[in-house]
């Protein structure tokens, strides 16, 4: 009797303070509710100053063990928005189950202590409903957040499938799910995640049907804020495969996409190092295999600070556009004017004298492996005294130096050409055949030129500049001189002497 008195009491006493805990934390968690919304908001202003909305939660109703609340997204008062018009809103439905053991993760047997588990829904309204309707009626996506005492949190986002065919045009997708975790100071972030398959078939603006679809999106990445304010960090994306028809015949197919990219702060804890490394397995265009290829572009020494200034500058003319209507509904004027800003900017990242890396950019094929490498050593223009005289002066004034090589295999071009002589519908013995011309006649008008040079059956091209003095394949020349070689001078007698036979004429592609 004694052992079930204890027993008991145990129980009671455990359901007082869960009971007690549960209630104590749904109330801490309105009271900072408000901190949250202020921090989505300013995450927005910051990283997406063009959106021009706002989150606001509305209705919030704290019960004992669980509370409820939506949050609203919304245009920015007084601002032009693309995909939301005045009075209309994405709204999200909430769901809160109170800690210290929420009750959404004891149905999935997580026994970790936590503030409250959360979950997210989207509510079908006039803006959202073309989303319900694809997605039979249910939210098209949901996720379950975790919040820890510590106030970090862990969301994981399902998304579901959809499917869609009226009017010839159909969408189908496989649905998703994505891990999305993010500290209590909102600085540390992480992102991961994959998607089967997609399909998007439907009528281009020419009438022909078009075929999209893609299988195994994957996404892992980190990032988190420095002390210059601007994000570093790595992500990863890939993609196994990329199909386009058109009227049901094969157009292209991309297999083995890969892109990474990454930056980190130098040992100095002033500059930013950041590399780019892009991958592509396979190209076939028309079941024609066009090889594949590689980039590794690495941008380094930028000064942290500067990058901070730039990112202010250019997002404040972003949102000073976005507020003018007439630009707005001008995606051409928009554009343009986003670009002028990006590049009055742009004198701002030369602060820390960048270095620029290309090594290499490359494609191959089944008869070998062109490249491209390049070294491009930058100077901050601010620091420069006088005015220009030459135009070698002004290039001095942001280049310190230049070392680029160019090299192609000649059979490997070959092989290209060939493959694209195929596409236009040439036979395999033609095709050869031209493109073997086409390959000889540029490199014959790439030495006429002196362009390009011809060494152990490689097309080659060497290019270095420093001090207003260019190498051009082992030739040295003022930049003026450089520079004038792509002018139309005329010939002095006695020059057709010397010249390349003329390139042969290409007949033209069989009709289909």
């Amino acid at each position: 009797m004694k052992k079930t008195l204890v027993a008991a009491g145990i129980i009671v006493a455990l359901g007082v303070v869960w009971t007690g805990g549960s209630w104590y934390t749904g109330k801490q968690l309105e009271s900072r509710l408000t901190e949250i919304v202020n921090n989505a908001n300013a995450q927005i202003k910051h990283n997406a100053p063009e959106a021009n909305v706002e989150v606001s939660a509305q209705d919030y109703q704290r019960g004992l063990f669980s509370s409820h609340f939506t949050l609203h997204i919304k245009p920015v008062e007084g601002t032009t928005n693309t995909w939301l018009k005045p009075g209309q809103d994405i709204v999200l439905q909430e769901t809160v189950d109170h800690g210290p053991f929420p009750l959404a993760q004891l149905k999935s047997f997580s026994l970790m202590p936590a503030m409250a588990s959360v979950h997210t829904q989207l509510v079908n309204n006039d803006v959202t409903k073309a989303l319900f309707d694809i997605a039979k009626g249910e939210s098209p996506f949901y996720a379950d957040t975790r919040i820890g005492y510590s106030g970090d949190t862990r969301s994981d986002i399902t998304l579901r499938p959809l499917s869609s065919e009226k009017e010839g045009e159909k969408v189908a997708f496989s649905g998703g799910q994505f891990r999305f975790s993010v500290d209590k100071d909102g600085n540390a972030l992480t992102l991961s995640g994959e998607a089967q398959s997609g399909l998007v078939d439907a009528v281009n603006e020419y009438g022909q049907r078009v075929q999209l679809s893609f299988n195994q999106l994957k996404t892992d990445g980190k990032s988190e804020i420095a002390a210059f304010d601007e994000r570093t960090g790595s992500q990863k994306l890939s993609l196994d495969k990329l199909s386009i028809s058109v009227e049901n015949k094969e157009l292209a197919v991309l297999e083995g996409m890969s892109l990474t990219a990454k930056s980190d702060v130098a040992d100095d804890k002033k500059n930013i190092n950041s590399q780019l490394d892009y991958t592509l397995n396979s190209l076939k265009v028309q079941g024609q295999d066009l090889g594949n290829g590689n980039l590794t572009l690495k941008v380094g020494q930028i000064d942290g600070q500067a990058w901070h200034q730039f990112s202010e500058q250019y997002n404040a003319q972003t949102r000073a556009l976005m507020a003018q209507p007439g630009v707005v509904q001008n995606p051409e004027l928009y554009q343009q004017k986003a670009t002028e800003a990006f590049l009055n900017a742009v004198p701002l990242l030369l602060k820390g004298e960048p270095v620029i890396t290309v090594a290499p950019l490359s494609w191959k094929n089944a008869k070998g492996e062109a490249t491209f490498n390049l070294s491009l050593f930058l100077k901050d223009p601010s620091t420069a005294t006088g005015a220009p005289q030459t135009l070698a002066d002004e290039v001095d004034r942001t280049v310190k130096s230049l070392d680029g090589k160019l090299v192609i295999p000649v059979d490997m071009a070959t092989e290209l050409m060939t493959q694209i002589a195929k596409l236009e519908g040439y036979q395999q013995d033609e095709a050869a055949k031209l493109a073997n011309q086409q390959v000889k006649g540029l490199a014959a008008m790439g030495q006429m030129f002196r362009i390009t040079t011809l060494e152990n059956n490689n097309i080659l091209t060497s290019l270095q500049y420093a001090n207003g003095q260019v190498t051009l394949n082992g030739e040295k020349m003022p930049l003026e001189e450089f520079v004038g070689m792509f002018g139309l001078p005329s010939l002095q007698p006695g020059q057709q002497d010397n010249a390349v036979p003329p390139v042969p004429e290409v007949p033209a592609a069989p009709q289909q």
